[in-house]
Formats: structure tokens, C-alpha cells, sequence
């Protein structure tokens, strides 16, 4: 026994220190530690694979199939055309309630993406105080029940593994709420803080963008001035590539060469407005593109591109589509487009090939934030029949009629039957790595606590702890958790605390159901940063926000949601 503990042992920091000092992709760093425990003889085959069919986990991919449907439904337009009329207050506290209600049955991921179109085109509010916003409550409304987030199901399957009785739909309903609500009224409190981009500001909401001058273009040997090319409106022309050379500073007399590259910075509604200079190619591939239907996306936090220049990873390519333009915040980019090393959070518009759709690896890549009304929408009648149907399927599972995982799935076979869901969707949208992650995480639980490693930690940290009683061991789990969330990422935090959070409550001889939960809202409480939650990650161009923005209201919305949290726990769920 102590052998594999000391084996485990170096497999756990190994995969620690990968999670925190590496960008490799967290599902294969999981792989690979369940892995190599395999290898090891840490544990059997059949063991290892039972892991990735735990109900939980199978109840949490098909709800991730099943919201296909579910967004394409009726519901989320009707509830986005509510939400601009009043003050700007009232428009909050709507936003929130209804974002949280629908995130708690839904996937707050798609919820977001499918309300952020309609608030960036309110005349009403600017953008920037409502997005951020919306994103907080739809993760303070993922806490509400037990399908709300991946995390409260992640959990619930590592407790039922660690014999515990399975968590109910409602459990998380009571502090839930409570976070909620003082989270809301906290929102509230801070909205003087968020920046006001209006909608007339066009200079903070620049987009990078760059065009081609072609061999017969008629922009060649006139100068700047002559063509017309500083009187763009929306549009500032910011440098031009020639060659290895960049001039930076350009003036109004200055000549067009063939070959020249031209940056511009500016609204990205401009981009029809270059195609009236003969010759300057938006789209300079050699496959044609329509400027007409672009596609926004973010990059999200997963991508295995992070780090590399468009060039680098030869974009057109791996994606069948084209960069027209590239959005940084703030930041000022230079240089060519297929120079700019892509980032977390970097917002690109793209010209997108036939093709482009039925990659599979889209939803790991990027955050999409346009373009999703390409998808084919139900009629009323339709929408009202899936979610009659899903309505259905939560209220057998809630009263212990049909188990969810059998209503989900007998409901995913219909939708599939009925053309609803198309087995393409299906196939872009399975959830491989949290399936790999998850799958992978539960079986490491487990070894953990077989091996008793996991006692010998909670033993460490008792002694450490032990002064302060199961409540002062309880706070540290959570604020652990908290730490893990916003430098990694919820699922991989919550599967590196339960195992210590449930040895600590088996030492302390009390209800491990306390720090059970502590590390199930310690999971979601991803505010301070864009880069912990998808959803902060969607916001954060598409509101034109600074780091500072998430810190300045993310950091007092994430400690009085500590206190609520920490407070009701205990009251809810006694030690």
C-alpha cells in the first residue's frame, strides 16, 4: 500500500503541475494520469473504464445533447426581446432572474451565447453594462439545482462513488438562491463601477482588419488622399505592410504599391465599405469568399493554438475559413494579421467555407458569439413540443418516477427520431473532454481515497487545521476550491478537491455532505477573471472590457458570495 501511495503520489503532482504551469489540454493530462495508473497496476482495466460510464456523468452528456434542441427553440429570442425596455437597473435584475432560471435547467453556455447578439444591439443600455452581468448570473443560476452546472453533477457522481447517497435535484436549490440573490443585489450595487461604451463610442470597440492591394488594382501609384482612404467612416487606415517594411505612421500622401497590405482599425460593420476600392481584397485567398456572412468568434481558453500566430497554424487550412479581422480589447495589435499570436479571449471575424460547420473541433477552439442563428430554428409548435418534452423528462425525474439519465435519453432518441437533433450536431457537440476529464477524474478519486492517500492528506492538512474545527477545515476546502476554479478550470478543481474535502470530513467524524457542497459552489464561484468560466470568456470582447473590469466587480461579487455560501452550507446541511 504505501508502494502506490508513493506512486500516486507522483502522479497526482505530476498532473498538479501540468494543470497549473503547462497549457497542455487538461483532458489529455487526465487521460494520461489514469493512465499511467494503469500501467502501474494502481488499478485494473475494467476498473479504469467503468469510470467513464458513471450515470452521472452519462446524465450530463446527454443534457449537453439534448440543449441542442433546446436552443433552437423559441424561448431564448422571446425572452431577449423583453429585456431592454426600463432603467437600467430593472433591465439587470430581469436579465438575471430570467438568465438564472433558464441556467438552471439549461446550459448557461448556450443561454449566453444566444442573448449576447440581442443585448450588443440594444439601443437602450450599452452593451458593457449588461454583458458582464449576464454572465455572472448564469453561473450564479448553474448553482440553483443539480443539472444547473457540470460541476453540481460532477460532484454528485463523485459522492455516489465514494458510497455517499445520491445528492437530489433540489439540494443546491437553498443556498443556491441565497447566492443569488445577495449576488444580484451585489451586481447591482457595482454597475456604476462597469464601463459605459455607448454605442456612439466607436474608437473603444476597434477591430483589426487588413485588406490586399491587388496587381490591377486602380489604387496603385495614388496616393492615401487620392483614394479616398482617410474619409472611411468607422474606419482608420493604421499601417501598411510592404515587404519586411512597416509604416506605421501613414499620411495622407502617402503612395499605394501593389502588394501593399493595408491595416485598418475600426467597426467591423464597415468591412462592405472597402469592397468599393477596386482591387483591395478583403479576403485575399485564393478561394472566394462572401464578406456578407461573417462569423464572430473567441478563442477559447482550451485551444491548442494559444501562443501561435494565424500563420503558424495556417488558419485557412486546419478551419476553411478566413481571418478578416481580430479584436484584443483594448490592445492595440501591429504587424500583419498572420503575425498576431493568438490569445484567450481574442474576438476574430471570419469569412467561413461550406466546410467550415462540420469541423469537430470547433467547440474546443472557440466561444462562438455570431453566427449561431445559421442554425435552423423551430417553429412555435416545434419549441413548444421539446420543451414540453424536457419539462416532462425534469418533473419524472424530480418525483423519482422515470430516473433522469433513462428520461433524457428516451427524450434525445425522439428528438433524433423527429429530425429535431441531426446526428452531425450530435457528433460536434459530444462532450469529449469532459467525458475524458471527468471519466478519468472519478477514477483517480477513487484511488485516492482505495490507497488512502487521500487520509494521509486530510491527516496533514488536520494537523494544520485541526484547531480550527470541521467549520475552519470547511472554509479552507472552499477557498481552495475557489483558488483551483480561477486557475484552472471548475471541473478539473472540483476533481482535485473532493477526494481531501471527503477524507477531511471521514477525520473530523462528521457529514461529508458539507464539504461536499463546499467544493460543488467553490467550483462555481469563477468571478474575477475572464479566463475561469466559458461564459466570462464569451463576454469579455464582445463587451470590449479590461482585465480590470472582471477584478473591479469580480473580486467584492466573489467575496460576498464566499460569506453567503459559507454561511447557508452549514445551516442547510449541518456538520
Amino acid at each position: 500500500m504505501l508502494v502506490d501511495q508513493i506512486i500516486l503520489t507522483g502522479i497526482m503532482i505530476a498532473l498538479v503541475v501540468c494543470l497549473f504551469g503547462t497549457r497542455l489540454n487538461p483532458a489529455w493530462l487526465f487521460v494520461s494520469a489514469i493512465g499511467v495508473s494503469y500501467l502501474t497496476g494502481l488499478i485494473e482495466l475494467e476498473s479504469m473504464l467503468v469510470n467513464y460510464a458513471n450515470p452521472s456523468l452519462i446524465t450530463l452528456v446527454l443534457l449537453i445533447l439534448v440543449s441542442i434542441a433546446i436552443e433552437k427553440t423559441t424561448l431564448v429570442q422571446k425572452l431577449a426581446s423583453t429585456l431592454a425596455s426600463g432603467s437600467l437597473s430593472k433591465s439587470v435584475m430581469k436579465l438575471g432572474l430570467s438568465t438564472a432560471f433558464l441556467s438552471s435547467f439549461t446550459n448557461n453556455t448556450a443561454v449566453v451565447a444566444s442573448l449576447i447578439s440581442t443585448i450588443k444591439e440594444s439601443q437602450t443600455h450599452s452593451p458593457s453594462k449588461l454583458l458582464l452581468p449576464l454572465s455572472y448570473t448564469a453561473i450564479l443560476g448553474g448553482t440553483l439545482t443539480l443539472i444547473g452546472t457540470s460541476t453540481n453533477l460532477i460532484v454528485n457522481g463523485f459522492a455516489v462513488d465514494a458510497g455517499m447517497a445520491p445528492l437530489g435535484f433540489f439540494d443546491f436549490t437553498l443556498v443556491g438562491f441565497g447566492a443569488l440573490i445577495v449576488g444580484l443585489l451585489t451586481i447591482l450595487l457595482l454597475l456604476k463601477f462597469l464601463p459605459d461604451h455607448g454605442t456612439e463610442d466607436q474608437e473603444v470597440v476597434p477591430f483589426y482588419l487588413e485588406g490586399k492591394v491587388a496587381a490591377d488594382s486602380k489604387l496603385i501609384g495614388r496616393t492615401v488622399e487620392e483614394n479616398g482612404l482617410r474619409d472611411l467612416k468607422d474606419l482608420f487606415l493604421a499601417e501598411i505592410i510592404r515587404g519586411e517594411r512597416r509604416i506605421c505612421a501613414v499620411t495622407p500622401q502617402q503612395e499605394i504599391y501593389q502588394g501593399d497590405v493595408l491595416l485598418f482599425v475600426g467597426d467591423i460593420k464597415s468591412v462592405p465599405l472597402l469592397r468599393r476600392f477596386d482591387g483591395l481584397q478583403v479576403v485575399h485567398d485564393k478561394h472566394e469568399k462572401d464578406v456578407e456572412h461573417l462569423v464572430e468568434v473567441v478563442v477559447s481558453q482550451s485551444s491548442k493554438y494559444i501562443g501561435k500566430t494565424i500563420k503558424e497554424i495556417r488558419f485557412r487550412e486546419q478551419f476553411h475559413a478566413a481571418v478578416i479581422a481580430i479584436r484584443r480589447g483594448h490592445d492595440r495589435l501591429q504587424g500583419g494579421l498572420g503575425k498576431v499570436k493568438l490569445q484567450a479571449g481574442d474576438s476574430l471575424i471570419l469569412a467561413p467555407g461550406s466546410d467550415f460547420y462540420n469541423l469537430p473541433d470547433l467547440k474546443r477552439e472557440f466561444v462562438y458569439i455570431s453566427g449561431l442563428d445559421l442554425q435552423t430554428h423551430l417553429t412555435k409548435k416545434q419549441s413548444g413540443h421539446v420543451l414540453l418534452g424536457f419539462a416532462a423528462v425534469i418533473g419524472l425525474g424530480i418525483f423519482d418516477i422515470v430516473p433522469l439519465v433513462k428520461g433524457l435519453m428516451v427524450l434525445l432518441l425522439a428528438l433524433v427520431a423527429l429530425g429535431t437533433i441531426k446526428v452531425n450536431e450530435m457528433k460536434r457537440r459530444f462532450p469529449i473532454e469532459l467525458l475524458a476529464i471527468v471519466g478519468s477524474a472519478i477514477g483517480l478519486a477513487k484511488l485516492m481515497i482505495e490507497t488512502g492517500l487521500a487520509t494521509q492528506l486530510s491527516d496533514a492538512l488536520f494537523l494544520i487545521l485541526g484547531d480550527f474545527g470541521p467549520y475552519g477545515a470547511f472554509i479552507a476546502i472552499f477557498v481552495m476550491t475557489v483558488v483551483f476554479t480561477e486557475l484552472i478550470t471548475n471541473n478539473a478543481a472540483a476533481a482535485l478537491s473532493f477526494p481531501v474535502a471527503y477524507a477531511l470530513a471521514v477525520g473530523f467524524g462528521v457529514d461529508p455532505l458539507p464539504f461536499i457542497m463546499a467544493v460543488a459552489f467553490g467550483a462555481s464561484a469563477s468571478f474575477i477573471s475572464p479566463f475561469g468560466y466559458q461564459t466570462n470568456l464569451m463576454v469579455y470582447s464582445a463587451g470590449n472590457y479590461r482585465i480590470k473590469d472582471y477584478v473591479t466587480v469580480g473580486v467584492p461579487l466573489s467575496i460576498i458570495y464566499s460569506i453567503t455560501v459559507l454561511t447557508l452550507i452549514p445551516l442547510v446541511f449541518p456538520f
